[in-house]
């Protein structure tokens, strides 16, 4: 600030401030670096990457667990095209997301200027909001406006343009009297009276009930008004992945550990915060009962009565409606554990968890996924865990192995499946939970999408322990023997490069780092690891390859759902 001007930079950083933003992602250049240096000195944190997809990953995330939009900066032309990775990542998820990015001088628009791209026009379709502002003096104005639509309804992403000459002038010092304070939190409302009554009369006469517990119910913050439900009527509930914690994973009416019976045979189905999409298998059957009811809670309209009819859809803020089926609830309403129905789930989670533990028996080197895990499992504290998941099958078996005991303590890659978030997200983790041991477990493919963040998290001091579950490939790998007779032209797809040593990029950068083999070496490098939470942490855990097997998902139908 000079002459009693104020730059367009230190504008949007003063604005930023007013709305309470205390943390930006991004990456530097032209034209952002003013922006970047008047955040900084306002006092905000910046923390810098090394690829605008890993940092949008990451204020993704950070969106997600502080219900406000996480913040991202980044340069004009290809900065933004890399952050388009978390801003539909942030869509598909329903995460608030804000994009800033800087543009060429709009005199110069049209004329082939450096980086020159219509990024407005670029990010509407993947976003709720995507705009220019029309003068340096309104860049708060938009900017609380992109806060207030990215929050308010079903959260999603939104794209704030800045041209360099709106970054470089500067405007009178009198904008300050008039910048919007904090955007208020969403406003919050209550389902019909009418539905709320013929949901519960389809709840009470359910001869299987189940409850459905999605990350809708995670963000919005539903936990103590769940609880109170579950425990008011007996009814087994069923976390999606991230909505694990939202009651905590021992409790002894959860059923993951027998997710597709409890599916198949369920006849009523109250849907909370979670979508009938492909990680529900669209709610069809043979998934699904046939004869299946649904009760949707959902803060959008257009979303009840997809792919699955809705016998019931409740429209409103899911803590509020939970609340309003807990006031409803007849006085007597208990659901029976001693049902056929019950009993049957509860015989089967028996019987999984004794299958599981028999594979954690495993003596075999290299490990197997579930031996490793078993290492891992026995030395991870119970409580004050966030768990990072991503790699396709390091994901998938990691999701039914790990208890998640908190709601919003549990990170993967999502509706959209998305691979390379692990470090992103970790970050954010972090700096949401400084107190909690942020555990970020990975397949080597996915780590790679994204391993040289281990940088940005030593520069930022932010320490992390990544355990990579190493099989030289992605879904399979082959043994080193195997890789080096197989001519380079016939390597399978799925192949990386044998023993790789990813625990060495920690070292290179002033973290630490260890390559491990053994169930025993494991156990060592876990137990010296967690007794430091100053450092960045690689343990590069080697597993079967698994060779040229046939691909198969837990979390992918073998059968087609019938339409």
């Amino acid at each position: 600030m000079a002459n009693n001007k104020i730059t367009g930079g230190e504008l949007i950083a003063k604005a930023l401030k007013k709305q309470g933003v205390e943390v930006v992602f991004g990456i530097v250049g032209i034209p952002v670096v003013e922006v970047a240096e008047a955040i900084i000195s306002e006092g905000i944190r910046f923390v810098g990457f090394r690829n605008e997809q890993s940092l949008s990953y990451a204020a993704s995330a950070y969106g997600y667990l502080t219900g406000r939009p996480g913040v991202c900066l980044v340069v004009s032309g290809p900065g933004v095209v890399h952050a388009l990775a978390g801003v539909i990542n942030a869509q598909v998820n329903c995460w608030p997301l804000l994009l800033i990015g800087g543009s060429s001088d709009t005199y110069q628009e049209g004329m082939g200027a450096f980086q020159e791209l219509d990024q407005v026009t670029l990010c509407r379709p993947n976003t709720k909001y995507s705009a220019r502002p029309p003068s340096i003096s309104q860049i708060p104005n938009v900017l609380d406006k992109a806060i207030r639509i990215s929050m308010y309804g079903r959260p999603g992403p939104v794209y704030i343009d800045l041209p360099a000459d709106y970054i470089q002038g500067s405007v009178s010092l009198e904008v300050l009297n008039s910048l919007p304070t904090r955007s208020p939190d969403p406003p919050k409302s209550l389902a019909d009276p009418n539905r709320i009554n013929k949901a519960i009369e389809l709840i009470v006469n359910a001869e299987n009930p189940l409850i459905i517990v999605g990350k809708g119910a995670a963000y919005s913050r539903a936990e103590k008004e769940l609880k109170e439900f579950v425990e008011k009527t007996n009814i087994p509930f069923l976390p999606t992945p991230m909505g694990k914690g939202v009651l905590p994973d021992s409790h002894p009416l959860c059923v993951s550990a027998a997710r597709s019976k409890a599916l198949a045979n369920a006849d009523v189905i109250l849907l909370l915060g979670a979508r009938l999409n492909w990680i529900l298998s669209f709610g069809l059957p043979p998934k699904f009962n046939k004869s299946v009811k649904f009760i949707q809670i959902d803060i959008l309209p257009e979303e009840h009565y997809n792919n699955s009819r809705i016998n019931v859809a409740l429209l409103g803020h899911l803590p509020l409606v939970i609340s309003q089926l807990n006031s409803s609830l007849p006085p007597n309403y208990k659901y029976p554990l001693t049902s056929n129905y019950f009993s049957s789930l509860k015989q089967k989670i028996d019987y999984n968890i004794k299958i599981t533990n028999e594979k954690f028996r495993d003596n075999n080197i290299p490990m197997s996924y579930y031996r490793a895990f078993y290492e891992i499992k026995q030395k991870l504290p119970k409580e004050d865990v966030v768990f990072v998941s991503e790699g396709a099958n390091t994901m998938d078996i990691a999701r039914s192995i790990f208890d998640v005991q908190e709601p919003r303590c549990r990170l993967d890659a999502g509706t959209m499946a998305t691979m390379g978030v692990g470090m992103g997200y970790a970050i954010a983790a972090k700096l949401y939970y400084p107190n909690k041991r942020v555990v970020a477990i990975v397949g080597d493919s996915a780590f790679g999408f994204s391993a040289m963040e281990i940088e940005t998290a030593i520069r930022a001091n932010i320490p992390l322990l990544i355990i990579i579950i190493n099989n030289n490939g992605i879904y399979h790998g082959l043994d080193t023997k195997s890789y080096n007779e197989t001519p380079t032209n016939n390597l399978p797809s799925t192949a990386l490069l044998p023993d790789v040593r990813y625990d060495l990029i920690a070292n290179a950068a002033g973290g630490k780092g260890y390559f491990i083999k053994t169930p025993q070496e494991l156990s060592n490098a876990l137990g010296e690891a967690l007794k430091d939470d100053n450092k960045c942490i690689i343990i590069n855990v080697m597993i079967q390859p698994g060779g040229k097997k046939k691909l198969e998902f837990a979390w992918m139908e073998t059968t087609k759902p019938k339409l």
